[in-house]
């Protein structure tokens, strides 16, 4: 079975990487899509699957305040991450999640390889090594991350996460190479 030209590896990345038009106001780096990643990724014939933007899924794309783009970057997203801790949100999470932890559960069954996942650090919902917290850049997760990892582990799969910045292209292109030749 698959036994075509396909690579059978994987990689997920966050919504926001291939879609900028999804994030919150103030906050896109590029008119459509981070080509350099999108490049990086292609040229190592992997599959890349589109995360939902579970900011836009649980509070729109104004994030509920059409005035966020006005606040400072960090400050916003704090904002972000209490709307997404609210029971509503969690809920809407916890579905996200759940379809995509049936993916990872059907290619890894089928003998493909979960290569990593690209998260975007600072963001509220899908950082890796740091998240906006108190109005402030701080060590820890995304909220939509943090459900993620604790459904993987649930389930007893480990997957390798990297979170890249925009602005960072250099060491965005580092930490996906190395995740990408660790698999």
């Amino acid at each position: 079975m698959f036994s075509d030209q396909r690579s059978k590896r994987i990689v997920f990345v966050s919504h926001c990487i291939l879609n900028q038009n999804s994030i919150s106001d103030g906050t896109a780096d590029y008119p459509g899509t981070n080509a350099s990643v999108l490049k990086l990724l292609m040229e190592s014939n992997v599959g890349i699957i589109q995360l939902p933007c579970p900011e836009l899924l649980c509070l729109g794309l104004d994030r509920g305040d059409i005035c966020g783009g006005e606040r400072d970057v960090v400050v916003e997203n704090t904002r972000i991450r209490h709307q997404l801790e609210n029971e509503r949100s969690r809920e809407t999470l916890h579905r996200l999640v759940d379809q995509i932890l049936f993916q990872i559960q059907e290619y890894i069954k089928n003998g493909f390889t979960i290569v990593g996942l690209v998260g975007i650090n600072r963001s509220p919902s899908c950082g890796i090594e740091t998240t906006s917290k108190n109005d402030q850049e701080v060590c820890g997760e995304g909220v939509f991350i943090e459900v993620l990892k604790n459904e993987l582990a649930r389930n007893g799969i480990q997957i390798d996460m990297v979170g890249i910045k925009a602005l960072e292209p250099n060491e965005a292109t580092l930490s996906i190479q190395r995740m990408l030749h660790q698999s």
